[in-house]
């Protein structure tokens, strides 16, 4: 089932416009932009800017030539790579829709610590539930999940426009957040690295430590 957020009609009160919402999404558009120009080389991108769980634990090391940051500092970079075109698209709208109303209940400078602390224990968690795991995980739904956490607790009753199917809807922003919340959690395995790089290839690049 997609869900496709368009707009809430929840408006601004501190804040004329997204300055920081719309930089994180530039910065993921650019990053997935960068990711395509690689061509075949997007597999060691994902491999070497990605959260490997059995690196991150020291259970295994990149090769060399892929290591180029310490493996804690994946936490961050996972975050603004993305697996496709939807996986993207999908992470965008949503942030798009309700990040503005977070950021203005936050300020400013919250909102990006606020937006980077969900990013990395969410990439944290996953890892943890497979610590061995070669597949490296990336993606913005960590962070993003954050922020709708965080409306859904400042604005549970605001009404929000989506398309469900092709068929648009208004719902309350408690159902919208909570079933996109839960599609999340059905598909946090498949929204990793591994539909570029699988367990195989990944594997090949890894040395036990």
């Amino acid at each position: 089932m997609a869900l496709l957020p368009l707009k809430d009609d929840n408006p601004l009160k501190r804040i004329p416009f997204q300055f920081e919402t719309v930089p994180f999404m530039a910065v993921c558009i650019a990053v997935f932009l960068w990711q395509l120009s690689l061509g075949e080389g997007q597999d060691r991108a994902v491999l070497s800017y990605g959260a490997i769980p059995s690196v991150l634990f020291g259970f295994q090391d990149l090769a060399p030539q892929l290591a180029v940051l310490p493996a804690p500092r994946t936490l961050i970079t996972s975050t603004f790579l993305h697996g496709g075109w939807m996986h993207l698209i999908d992470n965008m709208l949503f942030l798009w829709v309700f990040g503005d109303n977070v950021e203005d209940s936050m300020g400013h400078g919250r909102f990006i610590v606020f937006y980077l602390v969900c990013g990395i224990l969410a990439s944290l968690a996953h890892a943890l539930s497979n610590a061995q795991s070669v597949s490296p995980l990336i993606g913005a739904s960590g962070a993003i999940s954050g922020v709708l956490g965080a409306y859904l607790v400042l604005h549970p009753k605001a009404r929000v426009l989506i398309f469900v199917g092709y068929i648009p809807i208004r719902l309350p922003a408690v159902v919208v957040l909570s079933l996109w919340i839960g599609l999340q959690f059905l598909n946090a395995w498949a929204r990793s690295a591994a539909s570029l790089v699988g367990p195989t290839s990944a594997a090949s690049s890894l040395t036990p430590s």
